[in-house]
């Protein structure tokens, strides 16, 4: 265990004196994550809705010294809790100074480590490497080749210093053994090729490699860890059966089960407001409308449900929301403002871009995809807030949107643009009779929404009950009467 003192130590000897004892990287993270269960530490934070699933199971892999496969679609936070491990690792442990392997001072692998304690005995250099020197990440893409994992023969190094191809010392080292004594990750394991993917074997089982030729096996002290897509989503490629039966454990992850967990990892995550020109309020509603787009996109019959839909699509969406809002209020001079429900159609460019369509999506365009999320998650927050306008359909005798729809059945309509500034905005769109009565009843129950957010989920709610006709344009949202809409177009038609 690494104490503040042994810092001082310099040389071999130093450290035979002090007591420090060679313990595996496995048993080091083991011992570390004990010490932090004991003291109830929250190790995996910034890590949510994994704390009864992935955690536990993560945990339990580390105490039992496996080796670990990461395996769920994209934006699971893989590689992050790969990244997290780093902090179970002390903060300082020895190497010999200038060993390419991390050799440990008291048992050394390489040849340039035995080399140095034959010749300088207890007076070989010793030196400290902080625990972020002992983590190692590769993408795995098609063209990684042995060499750039495991090693090489190096023919300049073997010309310039004059030695024979039989000599370990003209070994090039790849980037596993380089992060020798601490944690590799090697992300998107399927994409390696299979040939690459078996020499990987040694490393797995017998914690060791071998490099070319030479009869030497070089042992690893190393946490490996992986991540991957599951095979039946990749068509790129899979993991072979023999590397994935070396791997010891295989934790499953998942996107957020509830609305809350969601909201909490696009509020850490997000850039909503640091340095925004102007102050943007964000309604709970809204936050929360944000969440529902990306449960409603992992739920529709137009998206391919084996890619995924990755978290990053409720975070790029708040960010875009919270940047309309801001540039709605610098183009009309204003200091601050609140998020409206229209300005959700801006945020099209945020889940267009994170949804892989099936055959059904695609006939029906990416960008109607997008807005038929959007609209979902709408009508699903009007729900929860106000009467379903389906019971009213057979009288009119208590309906509460009764008022409002016969404000639109005269003909008239309400166009509510995008940029309009905040005073023009909110006195627009109380403009229908009785909306406003309709939203004060549900005033408490909505939090911190505003009442022209509540009047504008109203319209939206009536509209995709096909109570109301509404159009979006590129500039605004335009509601009318259904009916006379309909009629009007008939009568069009028919001269």
């Amino acid at each position: 265990m690494f104490r503040q003192e042994f810092l001082e130590i310099k040389t071999l000897g130093g450290l035979k004196q002090s007591g420090y004892r060679q313990e595996s990287v496995k048993d080091e993270i083991r011992r570390n994550l004990l010490d932090r269960l004991r003291s109830k530490d929250r190790f995996f934070d910034g890590i949510h809705g994994y704390e009864k699933t992935v955690i536990p199971e993560l945990e339990n892999a580390i105490l039992s010294r496996h080796n670990i496969i990461l395996l769920g679609l994209r934006g699971q936070a893989k590689t992050r809790i790969a990244r997290l491990l780093v902090r179970l690792l002390d903060e300082y442990v020895p190497v010999l100074d200038g060993s390419e392997v991390n050799d440990h001072p008291l048992n050394p692998i390489s040849p340039f480590g035995k080399d140095l304690i034959r010749e300088r005995g207890d007076q070989a250099p010793v030196r400290w490497i902080h625990r972020s020197e002992r983590y190692g990440e590769k993408l795995a893409t098609p063209d990684v080749t042995v060499a750039d994992l495991v090693g090489d023969i190096d023919p300049i190094k073997a010309a310039t210093q004059k030695l024979a191809y039989s000599d370990e010392r003209i070994l090039h080292y790849g980037i596993i053994p380089r992060t020798n004594r601490g944690i590799f990750v090697i992300n998107e394991l399927p994409d390696l090729q299979p040939r690459i993917q078996v020499s990987l074997f040694n490393i797995l089982q017998e914690q060791d490699i071998q490099i070319r030729g030479f009869k030497t096996r070089i042992p690893m002290d190393i946490l490996l860890i992986f991540t991957a897509n599951p095979e039946d989503y990749t068509n790129r490629g899979a993991i072979i059966t023999p590397l994935k039966d070396r791997i010891d454990s295989q934790i499953i992850t998942h996107y957020p089960k509830t609305l809350e967990v969601a909201r909490k990892i696009t509020g850490q995550e997000s850039f909503s407001q640091e340095g925004r020109a102007v102050t943007v309020h964000i309604p709970d509603m809204l936050r929360t409308l944000v969440e529902q787009i990306s449960f409603e996109a992992r739920d529709s019959e137009f998206i391919d449900h084996k890619s995924g839909v990755s978290a990053r699509l409720a975070i790029s969406a708040l960010e875009n929301l919270v940047s309309q809002a801001e540039r709605r209020a610098v183009l009309n001079g204003e200091t601050e403002t609140t998020l409206r429900l229209t300005d959700l159609y801006r945020i099209v460019p945020s889940v267009t871009g994170k949804i892989e369509l099936v055959y059904e999506g695609e006939q029906e365009g990416m960008q109607k995809v997008a807005l038929t999320l959007i609209s979902r998650a709408v009508k699903r927050q009007f729900l929860t807030l106000f009467p379903d306008p389906a019971a009213f359909r057979t009288g009119t005798e208590n309906n509460p949107y009764r008022q409002v729809l016969d404000w639109f059945s005269k003909g008239r309509n309400l166009d509510l643009e995008f940029d309009e500034p905040d005073k023009t905005f909110k006195e627009k769109v109380f403009l229908p009779e009785g909306l406003k009565a309709l939203v004060a009843v549900k005033k408490a129950l909505a939090g911190d929404a505003p009442d022209s957010l509540l009047a504008e989920l109203v319209l939206e709610g009536l509209a995709m009950h096909s109570l109301l006709g509404r159009d979006w344009l590129e500039e605004s949202a335009s509601f009318h009467d259904m009916i006379g809409s309909m009629v009007k177009n008939l009568k069009l038609g028919e001269e």
